[in-house]
């Protein structure tokens, strides 16, 4: 196919939102952690980025996106984007398919340290970050998006809701129990010391988060339309669900509000380009009520995930997938699903998402253990009294 201007002019401007996204991530967590951390919160999201930024351009790229080998992954056809310039993918430059899916790889592993906030070592997690992204997302982004098992068996994932949501959210989940809880977690308050830096950070994600969908149709088309449309809207429909949900057990926070947003984004990721605007309320408010229920369930249990990445990116992530196989419209982007009468594209949905829930967690786990077990996960008991804006970083957020 011939190189479009307005393709990859659109491409171009989706990737800068999607880049967006990740000190976005790390807003919406830094104000949910003690002030003493919040430096090192959002500077978890920019290191992330730094990182997947070489790793992609080296080998995580050709992994991803390489020829197949077993379905399971790439080849090193691209290592170090040899082969990767100016020459059309479809109808946009390599170079710009490319650097568009690394801010995807970013983004993933900077959602990832809702599980590590306020006690991990940098340096461990510069280690983690770069395997995790290795051995974890490169593999699941070559199933769906590379040419692996999972598009083999007719998977969908539009943008990334098995790829980036059910990854982050599940690894989230494994690394959280290999860590442990934070000192005192449980015994006295530990609440958000600055929400309305929260509230700046999914903002900046619900604006990139059209990039996100949007930019996944590849082009400046109908598809593309389809796509910011439902992902406004399942944004809403999470947001007030969320919000209702937690008004009939008490007070509506913003806090609650938010979240509820970002349950639907992350729930319309892998159906934006199949689904219509009606379904996507359906979607999106589904989405905030389980993911709100999801995170009671995980205060409940006393799992000291409190960013919430596995209630809302976990949780919805399946969600997300389950219902691209509920919703699908042939109209929109060719393909049915179940109300529709194709009970196959619902069984491979949910292939695809239990396969990515298990590969992501059994993976994290190992991982983490073995890290934890040679070098250590934590910082002390000292540094994380401290802080670790002073004891990983030497700085303050608020002098």
């Amino acid at each position: 196919m011939n190189l479009d201007s307005g393709d990859t002019a659109w491409i171009l401007v989706a990737t800068a939102l999607v880049m967006l996204m990740t000190p976005g991530v790390g807003l919406f967590y830094g104000g949910m952690v003690r002030r003493k951390n919040a430096v090192s919160m959002i500077s978890l999201s920019f290191i992330a980025f730094a990182l997947v930024s070489i790793q992609w351009v080296l080998f995580g790229y050709t992994l991803s996106f390489g020829s197949d080998i077993a379905g399971f992954i790439g080849s090193m056809e691209y290592f170090g984007l040899e082969g990767v310039g100016m020459e059309a993918n479809g109808t946009i430059p390599h170079l710009v398919f490319m650097i568009f899916q690394l801010t995807f790889a970013a983004v993933t592993l900077a959602i990832l340290t809702s599980a590590i906030a306020e006690r991990v070592r940098l340096s461990s997690f510069i280690i983690f970050g770069l395997l995790w992204t290795t051995m974890v997302y490169d593999p699941l982004a070559h199933w769906v998006w590379g040419g692996g098992w999972a598009a083999s068996i007719g998977a969908l994932d539009f943008a990334g809701g098995t790829v980036v949501h059910i990854s982050s959210g599940f690894s989230a989940l494994a690394l959280a129990l290999v860590i442990g809880k934070r000192a005192g977690f449980g015994e006295y308050s530990m609440e958000p010391h600055n929400i309305p830096m929260t509230l700046l950070g999914a903002a900046l994600l619900w604006f990139g988060w059209f990039g996100f969908n949007g930019g996944s149709a590849l082009a400046a088309d109908g598809i593309a339309a389809n796509a910011l449309v439902v992902t406004n809207t399942a944004a809403a429909a999470g947001a007030l669900s969320w919000l209702l949900a937690e008004w009939l057990r008490g007070k509506p926070s913003s806090l609650g509000m938010v979240s509820g947003a970002v349950a639907g984004l992350v729930a319309i990721t892998p159906a934006a380009g199949f689904v219509d605007p009606l379904s996507s309320i359906v979607i999106g408010a589904v989405a905030g009520v389980i993911c709100y229920k999801a995170m009671l369930f995980r205060v409940r249990k006393g799992l000291d995930e409190s960013l919430d990445s596995w209630a809302v990116h976990g949780v919805g992530g399946v969600w997300g997938a389950l219902a691209t196989g509920i919703f699908a419209s042939e109209a929109i982007g060719g393909y049915s699903g179940l109300i529709y009468g194709d009970v196959q594209q619902f069984i491979a949905q949910a292939i695809g998402a239990g396969a990515a829930v298990v590969y992501a967690f059994a993976v994290t786990f190992i991982l983490a253990k073995v890290i934890d077990t040679t070098i250590g996960l934590r910082v002390t008991e000292e540094e994380e009294y401290i802080g670790l804006d002073i004891s990983q970083h030497g700085e303050k957020a608020y002098a």
